[in-house]
Formats: C-alpha cells, sequence, structure tokens
C-alpha cells in the first residue's frame, strides 16, 4: 500500500513536517510493509519557506534587515533545490509579530526589508521568485519594497517620501528607471488567498488595517495614502485604474498592488503556485497513491476557497485517489469539503478539551487519530 502525507501546518501547534513525521510513524505501526511518502506543505502563509525546503533539498538565507518601523531585524527565506527559484515570506522582514502591540501603526511601517530580501535573492542569482503576503504590519502599497529594489518614489520637492501610509500621502512622482535590472528576466509569483480589492469598503484600509492597530481617526488618512499611489501610479506607470480592482490587490496592505503594478508581479492563490513548484501533479500521476492523508487546523465553509486541503482533494479526484482529511477542528460547513473530493474529515481531538490543551497535546492526539485511522483502513480493506 502506498501512503502520501499532504498536509498544512497545525498553526501554533505542529508544522507540517511534524505532522508528516508523526503520522508515518503511526501508520507504520499499523501497516509496517506500506510505503509512505511525505510531502510537507503550505499555502503561501506561515510554514511556506520550511515547506518547500524540505521538498526540495533546498536551503535557508538569513540576513539582516530593515523592519517594519525601520530598526533592524533577523530575517530569512529560502531558495529551492533549484537554486534559482527563492521562496519569501513577507512576514519575515515586514510582519504583525515584529511590532510591539503598543507600536503599531499602519502610516508608519514599511516593506523596505521585504523588498531587501527580494534584491538579496536576485544576487544569488534566482530568477523566480514565489512571495507569500500574510501576516503583514503594513500599509504602504509596497512603496518600502519597491524602493529597496531602486525605485524612486518622490514628493512634490523631489524627495524620497518617507515610510509608510504616512509617506504615501506626499507621494507626487514614481520613477522605475533605476530599477535592479535584474527583476526584468525574473518571474514573480505573489501568493495571496484573500480577493480583497485594495481600495473602498471590501478594501486594505477598511477591512485590514484595524488588525494593525489604526484606531478609527485614522482610517480616512489611511484610505487617501492609497488612493494617492493609484492615481500617481496609473499616471506614471501607464495602467489602467481597473487594475487595482483586482482580487488580492489589498493583500499586506497593497503590496500586491504594488508589485504587480510596478514589476508586473502576477496575484495567484497560494496552493497552485506552490504545487507547481513542487510538481505535485506529476507526482500524483507518476506514483498512484492508494490513499493520501491531508489536513490542517481547521476544515470549515471557507476551505472550498482554494484552502490546501481542498486543493490537494482536488488534484487526487481526478486521479480516483481517495482523500482522508485529519484536523485539529471541525468547523461550521466542513461537509461542503466532500463534493471536492474529500472522502472523509476526523478530528485528532476525541472529546471536549480546552484549545490549550488540544494544541499542546497535538502530537500525541494525532498519532492516535491517525493510528486508529489506518486501523479502520486495514480492516475495510481485508473484509
Amino acid at each position: 500500500m502506498k501512503i502520501l502525507l499532504a498536509p498544512d501546518s497545525f498553526k501554533g501547534s505542529l508544522s507540517a513536517a511534524e505532522f508528516c513525521t508523526i503520522a508515518r510513524r503511526a501508520i507504520l505501526a499499523q501497516l509496517p510493509s506500506a510505503i509512505v511518502h511525505s510531502c510537507p506543505l503550505a499555502d503561501g502563509g506561515e510554514g511556506t519557506v520550511d515547506a518547500l525546503i524540505a521538498n526540495t533539498q533546498g536551503e535557508r538565507i538569513r540576513l539582516e534587515v530593515t523592519g517594519p518601523l525601520g530598526d533592524p531585524v533577523e530575517a530569512s527565506y529560502g531558495i529551492l533545490g533549484d537554486g534559482t527559484t527563492a521562496v519569501i515570506e513577507m512576514a519575515s522582514a515586514s510582519g504583525l509579530p515584529l511590532v510591539p502591540p503598543k507600536r503599531r501603526d499602519p502610516m508608519l511601517t514599511t516593506t523596505f526589508g521585504t523588498g531587501e530580501l527580494m534584491r538579496d535573492a536576485l544576487s544569488r542569482g534566482c530568477t523566480h521568485l514565489i512571495l507569500g503576503i500574510g501576516g503583514s504590519a503594513t500599509h504602504d502599497a509596497g512603496a518600502g519594497a519597491l524602493s529597496a529594489l531602486g525605485a524612486l518614489l518622490l514628493d512634490a520637492e523631489g524627495k524620497p517620501i518617507g515610510a509608510g501610509a504616512k509617506g504615501l500621502l506626499t507621494l507626487n512622482q514614481i520613477d522605475l528607471k533605476g530599477l535592479d535590472p535584474r527583476l526584468q528576466g525574473a518571474r514573480l509569483e505573489i501568493a495571496c488567498d484573500v480577493a480583497n480589492p485594495l481600495l473602498g469598503r471590501n478594501g486594505a484600509t477598511a477591512v485590514y488595517a484595524p488588525q494593525k492597530g489604526a484606531g478609527p481617526e485614522q482610517m480616512a488618512e489611511l484610505e487617501s495614502a492609497l488612493e494617492r499611489f493609484v492615481t500617481v501610479a496609473c499616471r506614471d506607470c501607464h495602467l489602467p485604474a481597473a487594475l487595482f480592482d483586482q482580487p488580492g490587490c489589498g493583500a499586506a496592505g497593497g503590496l500586491g498592488a504594488g508589485l504587480t503594478a510596478a514589476l508586473g508581479a502576477t496575484l495567484k492563490p497560494g496552493f497552485p503556485i506552490i504545487a507547481d513548484a513542487l510538481g505535485l501533479e506529476e507526482r500524483l500521476e507518476r506514483e498512484r497513491y492508494d490513499l493520501i492523508i491531508t489536513g490542517e487546523g481547521e476544515i470549515n465553509s471557507q476551505t472550498l476557497e482554494g484552502k490546501l486541503p481542498v486543493g490537494v482533494a482536488r488534484l487526487a479526484a481526478v486521479r480516483e485517489i481517495p482523500v482522508i482529511a485529519v484536523v485539529g477542528n471541525i468547523g461550521e460547513g466542513a461537509e461542503r469539503t466532500h463534493s471536492e473530493g474529500i472522502g472523509s474529515i476526523h478530528s485528532i481531538v476525541p472529546g471536549a478539551c480546552s484549545l490549550e490543551a488540544a494544541m499542546s497535546q497535538a502530537p500525541q492526539l494525532l498519532e492516535r487519530c491517525v493510528g486508529q485511522l489506518i486501523r479502520l483502513w486495514r480492516l475495510a480493506k481485508e473484509s
């Protein structure tokens, strides 16, 4: 019997790689002759760098960059085994956890450090950059990242604008002539699993700015800052305003919008980008698995919107491979994923318990759950 383990992480308790290690041990305890392959996955958010490095025998690059408030921070990214693909989680350099709660202010935070990571990857010969943009502390439409990559964002006096949304309010000109020339031959994909446009009631300001520390009195200015970026970018980069309405432009305080406008980046749901980078479809075709076990912290109705377990199940369904999902919690609407190829869903939590207890005991609970599932699978096959 050949089984593929293809989970996402259980945020805060188990990485995808740890899931695979534990589940493999549980399977082999019940089916010693089974062939078990591990493919820890991610969808562009937390754990993406780890998953892609692990699957491709890549390496992690660590360096000091500019943090969200301008202070130096230790950040990292991954270079895949092919030596030419870099995977970057912008949260490593510009993420909300890097800002103490009392100092969170999207008027001031910058994506400059994210641009420094991208520039370092280019300097190491990478020609394909995958950028995960979840967990940001920023609201600068990627102005900081563009500046780090050589663009000039100038005020009315021809001076570089300041950091953050506050700087965008003074933006008068965008000059891309100084962009790193290596960007010309590079492919930039942005893994983004939200559909928000840049502006409006569903845009970056209305939906995400309060999570980053914005007070009610700042909302109008934050929206004006993004509107100013759109006005200048459309004029100086010769872009249609409709570009900024596309799904995902509102993610990470407009980072997706800025990189799309200035660098021609492509915004895509995270799972297809990661699956393509790992050759997951080709692997399923080649290996002909008898069973796939996927999972994440919670499956619910939102999982249908391109989340990893459904992405795996859709690829498997085409090849008639059964899929079981092992999760921390079965949320409302989880049963709707059955129509997408997830045959059954199982929570590792056996009964009533606190979230803290479930998270701290996740390794043991996962091992027991997978062990019982494989016992049941074996009995069904033997009957």
